[in-house]
């Protein structure tokens, strides 16, 4: 099954990295906060990703075509010209496929998910994230819980703290959407979904400033087709430079929640 991760955003609210890099590129520890996500699948067994680019999309595309440079020890030997120039150190790798996609400077996170949509609609259903939230969610359940309730849709719900999308629910049913509450404390979203491909002929569509978290997904949940798979343990989004240092201080201490891989 094919992972969409949206990873085309300009950071607006994270400026002091966005402004030289991409937010998915942002680093926690030594590695970018897209990779911790892809990590995060890869232990659940999804390893083929569709990365939706936008925004400094090249510096998304150079860190996987130089993967192994970026990730290894490396020896340059200067004064040959072959293939041996070059030596790797240490014997790390991922067993990942990887799409890049580029969805538009501009467009908005609906409107990229479409513009995706041959690379995702074959298996009948695809996963999706935000590039720049980390969690322990046990994908497998998710995608399981999702292929049971038959619905169009499953979105995550977390615990977290603060100003996101809270969520109001009949059981495991989204009765509705709201984007920026007037006061949080239940299940909010948290951006790790499960989409059935008819999500394109019924709520998606190119127009450029079509955003998921509004008219689709309310639309969803206004016509019973929206479900919620709630998530007890670890999310924590980085929309800031406070969070990005929290996130960052989090994994230097060795036990960081997300980290579900050994």
């Amino acid at each position: 099954m094919k992972v969409a991760i949206l990873c085309g955003g300009k950071g607006t609210r994270f400026r002091e990295v966005s402004d030289v890099i991409p937010k998915p590129m942002a680093p926690i520890g030594d590695r970018p906060i897209l990779w911790h996500i892809m990590k995060t699948y890869s232990a659940h067994g999804f390893n083929d990703f569709v990365l939706l680019l936008g925004y400094k999309g090249n510096s998304i595309r150079d860190f996987f075509l130089n993967f192994a440079a970026f990730t290894h020890d490396i020896t340059i030997d200067l004064s040959r010209t072959d293939a041996g120039r070059v030596a790797l150190h240490g014997q790390s790798s991922e067993p990942w496929r990887v799409t890049c996609v580029d969805t538009g400077e501009d467009a908005m996170t609906g409107a990229r998910l479409w513009r995706a949509r041959r690379y995702l609609e074959a298996d009948g259903m695809f996963c999706a994230a935000y590039g720049d939230g980390v969690a322990n969610v046990d994908v497998g359940a998710l995608v399981r819980f999702h292929q049971a309730h038959g619905k169009v849709g499953t979105l995550t719900g977390a615990r977290p703290p603060g100003r996101f999308g809270e969520l109001s629910l009949a059981g495991d049913r989204v009765v509705k959407f709201n984007e920026k509450p007037e006061f949080s404390g239940h299940y909010l979203n948290s951006g790790f979904f499960v989409f059935n491909a008819s999500i394109f002929d019924r709520y998606l569509n190119d127009r450029e400033d079509l955003i998921l978290e509004r008219e689709p997904l309310q639309r969803m949940a206004e016509d019973g087709e929206l479900m919620i798979y709630k998530h007890e343990g670890y999310w924590h989004h980085m929309d800031t430079p406070y969070e990005f240092e929290l996130l960052n201080k989090v994994w230097k201490t060795g036990r960081a929640p997300w980290k579900t891989w050994s």
